[in-house]
């Protein structure tokens, strides 16, 4: 018969890991190219207006962040992004601002000791780790 000392704390339970630089790189390139694909169906030329690409990445971050926690990118690399209060989608209009301050770039270089840029502590977010399943 199994003791309640067998279980763990359920503290440990409710906070996932916290995902790595590296993996929130690597789903940002994957994002990156994948909106730069989508944005080269849209205008003649992107080395001369890099806007489109800007506008598309902004719009599927708010679209597939806010309804689904992840992007194509994030789903790669194995992570998403959820509520810190509830562990839950953020919805859209809290992912659209999280994207527009990620394309700033600026404050997804400053993070604190959980390496949340300022763009997930703003828009009450978390990028979490899925495992390697």
């Amino acid at each position: 018969m199994a003791t309640t000392s067998d279980k763990p704390p359920a503290s440990d339970l409710a906070r996932p890991e916290v995902a790595s630089f590296g993996r929130r790189f690597i789903g940002l390139l994957i994002d990156w190219a994948a909106c730069s694909l989508v944005a080269s169906f849209l205008v003649d030329d992107l080395r001369t207006n890099p806007w489109p690409q800007l506008g598309v990445f902004v719009l599927a971050h708010a679209f597939f962040v806010g309804l689904f926690g992840q992007t194509l990118g994030m789903a790669v690399a194995r992570i998403r992004c959820v509520s810190i209060a509830d562990g839950g989608a953020i919805g859209i209009p809290r992912a659209l601002l999280r994207g527009v301050l990620l394309a700033l770039v600026i404050p997804a270089v400053i993070s604190d000791g959980d390496g949340r840029g300022v763009h997930d502590r703003v828009a009450g977010s978390v990028m979490v780790d899925l495992g390697r399943g």
